[in-house]
């Protein structure tokens, strides 16, 4: 068969946003980690350091139980215990990494910190070396990896024993939480990593809504769509989002919280949800959610009643998003979504409206709670929802037993005039045909 230069160039034409939307989405090539980290070191450590009024950070790091900050920090390859310290210098920080002979080539070639230095026993180990640095250095506040917030607290008891006895008492009393420079610095996100993420939020609807397009009503399990999502990940060479045993969660039925994908059988009438995450690069995460109608044989739309509680649900989440903006606060984002659920007739659900992503599907940083007061940033990451619940027949009315909700879950990032959606938020539900009848 001769094909014509019209015939070809159409052809052209129609491949082409194929070829750029698997390019855009593929996330196996080399990492840009490395160059965001140092970027990340080199912009936002200072200042969230001074603005925690902190002089001094000290990370101490080891082999098979090593810092969640690891990676962050350089460290994630280390061997022999090792110990990143930053000395603040204004806004800017100068760093210096103590480790054993047999890491040192490798890092001073990775060139993460300013200086790389062997340790021996001669000249007092790796604690001894870190004492003679911060008493040179003389800080008035040391931050060391121990507290309430979960990335910051790698520091084992017997790690911050040893670290007290080599630093003695008075550079000891100095030593404090590194949870408030911890928090302000991994809760801005440069814009390529925003970029990124923006990237894999793409994929991650784009995956979801694969799913759902497998669905045969009366046949297909909430567990079958879990195993497709599994599929879609390990083809595609990205990872979970959280724990794999929960990612995705997918739930035709009453509400079963952060949970594994049941057996149950999908049947017309039901609204699915699939909450769902992916990790790219190794190190950035996503966290949206998409919800599914099944229609009952006969039926082109949701019944009333249901498309109600989509709407009311996809509403608050638009309040919330509203109320996004730099200077901001979480507590406001939350409380015109649970207006909202209120005004709608929604009953409560535990959690509250949103949460930051990025490095992990829980991040740190500002939450949008009931209790958050801490100012919004530029650069701040959050996964969302809005919310509407119902006791369903033969229901307690008490959530998740017997409850069912809505939970339309988005990602945004707040900009400088606002904020901005990582990707287009569901604005209405992913319909399922009905079974044929038989």
């Amino acid at each position: 068969m001769q094909t014509t230069l019209a015939s070809s160039t159409a052809l052209l034409l129609a491949l082409a946003p194929c070829a750029v939307t698997a390019q855009r989405h593929d996330f196996t090539g080399p990492s840009p980690w490395p160059s965001i980290r140092q970027e990340r070191i080199a912009t936002l450590l200072g200042p969230a350091m001074r603005d925690a009024e902190v002089d001094a950070w000290v990370i101490l790091l080891r082999e098979n139980a090593n810092d969640p900050l690891a990676a962050h920090v350089g460290g994630e390859n280390a061997g022999a215990p090792s110990s990143v310290i930053f000395l603040r210098e204004g806004d800017t920080v100068r760093s210096v990494m103590l480790a054993g002979f047999g890491e040192a080539i490798a890092l001073r070639e990775l060139g993460v910190h300013d200086s790389v230095v062997v340790y021996d026993a001669e000249s007092g180990g790796l604690l001894g070396g870190i004492a003679s640095r911060l008493a040179a250095a003389d800080p008035a506040a040391i931050a060391i990896n121990s507290g309430n917030l979960a990335a910051a607290d790698g520091l084992s008891w017997t790690q911050r024993s040893a670290l007290e006895r080599a630093l003695g008492p008075t550079l000891s009393a100095r030593l404090v939480s590194s949870a408030g420079l911890v928090s302000a610095w991994l809760a801005v996100k440069l814009p390529a990593e925003v970029e990124i993420m923006r990237r894999a939020a793409e994929l991650t609807v784009q995956l979801e809504e694969e799913a759902y397009a497998t669905v045969v009503p009366g046949t297909t399990r909430d567990s079958d769509l879990a195993r497709f999502l599994k599929r879609r990940m390990q083809e595609l060479g990205v990872t979970d989002g959280w724990s794999p045993a929960q990612n995705p969660s997918v739930n035709s039925g009453p509400d079963r919280g952060h949970s594994h994908a049941s057996e149950r059988v999908i049947e017309p009438g039901d609204v699915i949800q699939i909450d769902f995450g992916i990790r790219v690069h190794g190190i950035w995460v996503t966290d949206i959610q998409r919800f599914a109608y099944v229609l009952r044989p006969g039926e082109d739309a949701p019944p009333p009643t249901v498309q109600r509680r989509w709407e009311a649900a996809r509403d608050g989440g638009r309040a919330a998003f509203d109320q996004l903006r730099p200077g901001g606060t979480g507590g406001e984002a939350d409380s015109a979504q649970r207006v909202r659920m209120q005004a709608d007739g929604s009953a409560s659900v535990p959690w509250s409206t949103g949460h930051p992503v990025g490095y992990w599907a829980h991040d740190v940083g500002p939450a949008l709670s009931r209790r958050s007061r801490r100012p919004l940033e530029v650069g701040n990451v959050f996964a969302f929802d809005g919310f509407h619940s119902w006791t369903l027949p033969g229901g307690t009315g008490r959530w998740g037993e017997g409850s069912k909700t809505i939970s339309v879950e988005e990602m945004a990032v707040i900009t400088p005039s606002g904020a901005d959606y990582l990707v287009p938020p569901q604005r209405e539900l992913i319909l399922i045909g009905a079974a044929p009848r038989p």
